[in-house]
């Protein structure tokens, strides 16, 4: 194992691996980087940025056989040739039809770089690829049909030019991909691909991070945000600390699988402003302006409806928003109201077995039965069931819970 200046791996009370500091750090002093053990660039982005350093520059040169890839410069090309050309073949060969995703076009690079590698790389100063957390045992069968999917992109698109592990591995590695992945984004926050990172997949999370992960070029920086006194651990976020404890809780189990207790998540002491209203005067009553946000959302629905099918995402998500509001307010005929007309969409839109799809199952039959709508409601928990029995599995908790709810003895 290789050593980081100032940064030490230890084992973090309740976390597992984790790292801290050995000396201290100012607020934006930097700890340390990591260049990218493997990454892509966003499909979208070609032409604007080089495929090999990242930078965004005019005037990019193609290169000569695929016509998709482009470069700074010679150098940059040469450069990024043992990993494009893996796709400059599949390009060429599929033409139009050649569409994996993001994911499988990383997981491919990976596995180009395992293949050829002799030592450690200095991605891997702290953690090797192969020891990066996978958590395979809690992939729900939802999951599990997701990276099937992609596993199956990956033989599609790549078999003539790679030789793969069995699915076993496969199955590992798309889910450590899935786990220590980050999205790479330039200045203004938009994404422009996707990496792994070794090292800093041993920082663990914290609502209130003391450092940052940032890039430059297919380098990542950690940036103390806060001082940091030695012997402290070091923690970034995985996921946008904007959004109340219930909402950031319910992401981090369902992409990271587990529940996070920084001193946010404890004291909840930002949720009452992130979830405040305007000072109410004498003239406009609690119950008013519930009714004057409902309206604007009508009213935004319906001149919306005008353009966009109910079908279209953005009528969906103001249709969601509207339901939210009317369960805010107690106005479930309107929740349900509108609660049908997002399902009856989502049906449509999302795969049979979707979690999305069975919380409206859940959200709709919950308020049938609170409005003496018995049957319905009991008959639309069930269709819940059907699809949490397949994506949780019928020996998970939420099978059990369900059914006591449906039989009346919950």
């Amino acid at each position: 194992m290789m050593k980081l200046e100032g940064i030490e791996q230890f084992d973090s009370p309740g976390k597992g691996r984790g790292l801290r500091v050995n000396r201290a750090y100012g607020v934006g002093e930097l700890l340390f980087s990591c260049p990218a053990y493997s990454y892509v660039l966003s499909v979208s982005e070609r032409g604007f940025i080089c495929e090999q350093c990242f930078t965004r520059k005019k005037g990019l040169a193609k290169c000569g056989k695929c016509k998709k890839a482009f470069y700074c410069n010679a150098k940059c090309q040469k450069k990024d040739w043992p990993v494009h050309k893996l796709e400059c073949h599949a390009m060429c060969a599929f033409g139009e039809k050649w569409c994996p995703s993001e994911t499988v076009r990383l997981v491919a690079r990976i596995i180009a770089r395992l293949r050829d590698q002799k030592e450690r790389s200095q991605s891997e100063k702290l953690l090797l690829l192969k020891d990066m957390e996978a958590h395979t045992e809690e992939l729900d069968n939802e999951k599990r049909e997701r990276t099937k999917a992609d596993i199956a992109g990956l033989h599609q698109f790549y078999s003539k030019y790679l030789d793969f592990p069995d699915h076993p591995a496969l199955l590992t590695l798309f889910s450590q991909v899935h786990c220590n992945g980050f999205t790479l984004e330039d200045e203004e926050l938009s994404h422009i691909g996707l990496a792994v990172f070794p090292d800093i997949a041993l920082t663990n999370h914290s609502c209130c991070p003391n450092v940052i992960v940032t890039y430059r070029g297919i380098n990542a920086e950690v940036r103390a945000v806060q001082d940091i006194s030695p012997g402290q651990e070091i923690y970034i976020s995985y996921i946008d600390v904007l959004y109340p404890t219930v909402d950031r809780i319910e992401r981090l189990r369902d992409l990271y699988y587990f529940s996070c207790d920084c001193k946010e998540c404890t004291t909840k002491s930002m949720d009452v402003m992130k979830m405040r209203v305007r000072k109410l005067t004498d003239e406009i009553s609690q119950k008013d302006s519930s009714d004057m946000l409902l309206e604007m959302c009508e009213l935004i629905i319906d001149k919306m409806g005008a353009v966009f099918e109910d079908s279209n995402v953005y009528m969906l998500h103001m249709m969601y928003q509207a339901m939210g509001v009317c369960l805010f307010t107690e106005n479930y005929d309107g929740a349900i109201r509108y609660g049908e007309k997002v399902l009856k969409q989502y049906i449509v839109l999302y795969p049979a077995y979707s979690l999305n799809i069975a919380s409206m199952y859940l959200k709709l039959g919950r308020l049938y039965i609170a409005l003496d709508r018995k049957s319905i409601g009991i008959s639309t928990l069930k269709k819940a069931l059907a699809i949490i029995e397949v994506v949780h599995g019928k020996d998970h908790m939420y099978v059990a819970a369900l059914k006591r709810e449906i039989s009346g003895d919950a």
